[in-house]
Formats: C-alpha cells, sequence, structure tokens
C-alpha cells in the first residue's frame, strides 16, 4: 500500500497558534470616564518582567497579565500605544 506523502499539522503548532489566537483578544473597557484597550498576554509569550501600575510589584517573565492603554488618548494613537502599561489581572480588575 502506498504511503501518504502529505505532512499531517504538527499539534504544538496547531496548540500555540490557538494560545497566541486567545492571547491576542483585545476589548476596550470604560474606567473612570475614560476607554481603555485591554490586551490579555498569555504566560508563553510573556518574556520579560514589568512593573505593575497598580500595586509596585513586579510581574516575573513567564507570567500571563493585561496589556492596558488608553483608546480615546487626545495626542493620537501612536501616543498611546507608546504609553501602555502591564498590569497583573487582578490588579486591574479592582482598580
Amino acid at each position: 500500500m502506498a504511503r501518504s506523502r502529505r505532512r499531517r499539522p504538527d499539534r504544538s503548532r496547531a496548540d500555540e497558534s490557538f494560545d497566541r489566537l486567545l492571547a491576542g483578544w483585545k476589548r476596550t473597557e470604560t474606567r473612570r470616564g475614560h476607554e481603555w484597550t485591554v490586551q490579555p498576554l498569555s504566560a508563553a509569550r510573556a518574556v520579560k518582567e514589568y512593573t505593575c501600575p497598580g500595586c509596585g510589584r513586579t510581574i516575573p517573565p513567564a507570567t500571563a497579565h493585561l496589556v492596558v492603554w488608553r483608546a480615546d488618548g487626545v495626542m493620537g494613537d501612536a501616543a498611546d500605544l507608546a504609553a501602555r502599561r502591564h498590569w497583573h489581572t487582578h490588579c486591574w480588575t479592582i482598580a
């Protein structure tokens, strides 16, 4: 019987793509009269250490957290994106 020459999809790549898709979902929230863009960052994609503005503690690498920036800033989208901050998920929830 002849063997198929088609390559089977690599399951680890499929799982990574699904995680990347879920981590890339952005949403808009309104807090204190301002609109904010909130984007989850998965533990696999978190490769640097950040300082959470909510509690002042560090967010270690490989820790899932949120990236937040103003969605309604007056300086434009580029300035808002440059001013983004990394928050612990809990800190953003209670802020």
